[in-house]
């Protein structure tokens, strides 16, 4: 399956504010959905179908992951005025968002802040996976909402 993470516009759209024309509510929609990758199977990704991770640190409860880290590990925002939708396979209950450390809004599933990874230079990778990295361990998340921890 592909998960589609959207960010939309409608083509009346301010550029600079991603508000319609005018005012009004804002058409940008951020779609998080499910793909099956090698080696990890079905997990949540973005629309472009990179793997979304989740932080051990953040402990369900925030983003932890700031400065050099979220450099290599970019929180999934969800910019202002934007509406989470879930895509097929993704549980709309779990979708969310917390606020940012450094301003705006991170989208979460299951209560886990989610990221991206720059090691996965192509779709459908998902390298960044059991990586011990920036102070803690880094999983993908199953569309349940469980991380995908190794097995012993």
């Amino acid at each position: 399956m592909l998960l589609l993470l959207a960010v939309t516009a409608g083509c009346s759209s301010s550029a600079a504010t991603g508000q319609p024309a005018g005012g009004g509510t804002s058409w940008v929609k951020v779609t998080v959905a499910v793909r099956s990758l090698p080696d990890v199977g079905t997990v949540l990704v973005t629309g472009k179908g990179y793997a979304l991770y989740m932080f051990e640190p953040d402990q369900r409860r925030s983003v932890t992951c700031t400065g050099v880290c979220a450099g290599t590990w970019p929180p999934l925002m969800l910019p202002s005025g934007a509406s989470l939708a879930a895509g097929p396979g993704v549980k709309a209950a779990l979708l969310g968002s917390d606020p940012a450390p450094g301003g705006g809004r991170v989208v979460t599933y299951g209560g886990w802040p989610l990221y991206t990874y720059t090691g996965d230079v192509d779709p459908g990778q998902a390298t960044g996976q059991a990586i011990d990295l920036n102070g803690g361990e880094w999983y993908v998340l199953r569309p349940s909402g469980t991380p995908l921890e190794p097995g012993p």
